[in-house]
């Protein structure tokens, strides 16, 4: 008979988290002096670029100095956009290094980054190198490298670095931060989060695809949960990672591909690159990790198959469980075995709506974005920035978030071996108590 006590095994630490160096300190709750107006240049006006420069345009106290894109068509689109806001134009680069030229500006003190994810972290760290604090779509960092790169540039310069991650915006997720402040559902125990999101359209159907960052290479050659952060920040949130916790360990496996297989195949036929088995990404990545205080979590990534979209949102704790998809449901003490009423359910969201949700969820849902949440993510950060207050995600969220991409990926390719996932705050994390949503 095995005896259990006779295996010990133990998590892989394939990256400790290297000391501070000297002179280095960490940014947890940084903040800057209040700026009467937040002057920003955008870099990438494609898709998301687009969007974020109409966005931006809606909120008091920006002023949009810069436009860089390699492609002319892109700003002269976000010049129109401005210029029917009543803003005077923006100073325009084009040029393939022009994203330099536009971080040494002095009179920026925003650069705001939707370029391609290779990029961002080459242009993150320039820009905050040159004195500019960084709002950087997601992922901020592919690699752990870059992702300690990120954290390490932002503590010597002093400067902010944010992951543009809209998800932690939504309603539900606001709301429940407040019944769990509030002790409704008790000490948490369990979370699980995914981004599950039928793709296979928008990324391998000619004329459809975007540049969204689903490129193929990313699906042929990645096998993991390659996009965690949507997800996965609103759960770190929940748990207060980084402020009072922090992430142990992730244990991660993938499915076979099926799914895009058949969906090739029907499609384009069985010559299809995609109808063969040469890609790695499987069908569904799932990853479990464990905090320092024992809360456990269960992360989801699948693209390839026709499911409804779901970022799953479950918090389970000692008193009460919540869940966001595929419908909202609640269940508390005393029993807790089923779901509250619906009219119960709408009572409880309104009670705990969240202030942040409350001021500005009627002029985000006519502005949009996702239904209003990224107005809401664009809103806080330029309303941190000009009282002075630390912001609602930091470069640790940044980083952590991106981060599970490749510890996944490598816990997948090694027969789904424990892997310690960094402290990016390099012990920093026990200095605070809870994930805090400033206002003045």
């Amino acid at each position: 008979m095995i005896n259990k006590n006779d295996f010990k095994f133990s998590a892989v630490e394939l990256f400790p988290a290297p000391e501070r160096p000297e002179g280095q300190k960490d940014v947890l709750e940084f903040k800057v002096a209040p700026m009467d107006k937040v002057r920003i240049a955008l870099i990438g006006i494609g898709m998301r670029g687009i969007k974020a420069v109409e966005r931006l345009s809606y909120i008091e106290g920006v002023e949009i100095k810069a436009f860089c894109d390699l492609n002319i068509k892109n700003i002269n689109k976000a010049q129109k956009i401005i210029k029917e806001q009543k803003f005077p134009d923006a100073d325009e680069y084009n040029g393939k290094d022009d994203w330099k030229k536009v971080c040494e500006r002095e009179d920026i003190d925003l650069v705001y980054i939707c370029t391609k994810w290779e990029m961002h972290t080459e242009l993150a760290v320039y820009a905050m190198e040159q004195g500019r604090h960084v709002a950087v779509e997601i992922p901020g960092g592919q690699t752990i490298e870059e992702c300690w790169q990120l954290v390490d540039t932002a503590e010597r310069t002093q400067r902010h670095c944010m992951a543009l991650e809209n998800c932690i915006y939504e309603p539900f997720p606001m709301a429940t931060y407040k019944m769990i402040e509030d002790g409704l559902l008790g000490e948490i125990v369990h979370v699980e989060g995914g981004y599950i999101h039928n793709l296979r359209t928008r990324n391998f159907i000619e004329g459809e695809r975007t540049d969204s960052g689903w490129d193929l290479k990313h699906i042929e050659n990645r096998n993991g949960n390659i996009y965690p952060t949507h997800g996965f920040g609103p759960l770190c949130h929940v748990l207060n990672i980084h402020r009072g916790d922090k992430l142990e360990y992730v244990v991660s496996l993938s499915s076979k591909q099926f799914g895009l297989t058949e969906y090739t195949k029907e499609k384009f036929g069985e010559d299809h690159k995609f109808s063969k088995p040469q890609y790695k990404l499987g069908d569904m990545n799932t990853s479990l990790m464990k905090t320092a205080n024992g809360k456990s979590i269960m992360l989801q990534q699948n693209v390839t198959n026709p499911r409804p979209y779901s970022r799953l949102f479950s918090v389970s704790g000692t008193r009460g469980y919540v869940v966001q998809y595929p419908k909202e449901g609640i269940a508390l003490d005393p029993d807790g075995e089923e779901f509250l009423p619906e009219e119960k359910i709408q009572e409880l969201l309104k009670k705990y709506e969240h202030p942040i949700i409350a001021e500005l969820s009627e002029k985000a849902s006519t502005i949009g974005g996702h239904g209003g949440i990224d107005f809401i993510m664009d809103y806080r950060l330029i309303y941190c920035l000009r009282n002075g207050l630390p912001l609602d995600q930091d470069v640790y969220d940044a980083a952590e978030w991106a981060a599970i991409a490749e510890l996944s990926e490598i816990s997948v390719a090694n027969d789904s071996v424990p892997i310690k996932i960094p402290d990016f705050t390099r012990g920093a994390w026990k200095k605070l108590n809870k994930v805090t949503y400033y206002e003045k």
